[in-house]
């Protein structure tokens, strides 16, 4: 358990309300949100328990508003930057590489987001797993409209756009579980992985030579 804090210096009205939400994001990422009390983020932050609800009216605002605010971090906006860079640039590659670079930043820096929605997705929290969804799915939606452009363009191969982006995505995300999360070593540098996964994406491990499709029907497939 978390030993109760001190209580903390007097803080602004926003400077309260960050230091809640980094105190709830580390619990909801080791404890869930079912295993999570207000009470025990009031006693880690030095504060009652009025306090926390005096800027959240309910712990299931609070655990929305720590979704929200790493949606929105400084870091998240960047690398919405860099995707857009790349979609305005035509970098098919670019843009598969960013992806994966992303997932692993955000498992190397921080894991605790990952860990709060596979806490949510445990438990069956509905609430929690729909509001991340209402948050990525604008993204996921301009990510696939990019490759279907560049689909009609005759750039990247006719199937699903979603799959594409899964593929990628998957690939980064089990590497940087294995590794950040369950513990398995590996030398591959991040760069160098991202590299690799962009390039089977965009090659595949198959030599044009030995029968790579040709056509979009045997892409399909």
């Amino acid at each position: 358990m978390y030993p109760p804090k001190a209580p903390s210096l007097r803080l602004h009205a926003e400077e309260r309300r960050r230091q809640l939400l980094e105190t709830a994001l580390d619990f909801f990422s080791r404890q869930g949100f079912e295993g999570t009390t207000t009470r025990e983020i009031a006693a880690a932050a030095g504060v009652t328990e009025a306090i926390v609800f005096r800027h959240f009216p309910s712990k299931q605002a609070l655990y929305k508003a720590v979704l929200d605010n790493c949606h929105n971090s400084p870091e998240m906006q960047e690398w919405l930057a860099k995707t857009k860079s790349c979609m305005e640039c035509n970098d098919d590659a670019g843009l598969l590489r960013t992806i994966a670079m992303k997932i692993f930043e955000t498992y190397r820096r921080d894991s605790r987001l990952h860990r709060v929605l596979l806490f949510a997705a445990l438990e069956g929290h509905e609430q929690g797993l729909a509001h991340h969804r209402q948050i990525s799915i604008p993204v996921y939606a301009q990510l696939c409209q990019y490759i279907q452009r560049r689909q009609a363009e005759g750039h990247i191969v006719d199937c699903n756009p979603g799959m594409i982006l899964v593929a990628i995505a998957g690939m980064a995300s089990h590497f940087a579980t294995m590794t950040q999360m369950f513990g398995f070593e590996s030398d591959v540098p991040d760069e160098r992985a991202a590299d690799l996964f962009t390039t089977i994406l965009m090659n595949g491990i198959v030599p044009k030579s030995n029968g790579l499709p040709e056509n979009k029907e045997q892409a399909r497939i």
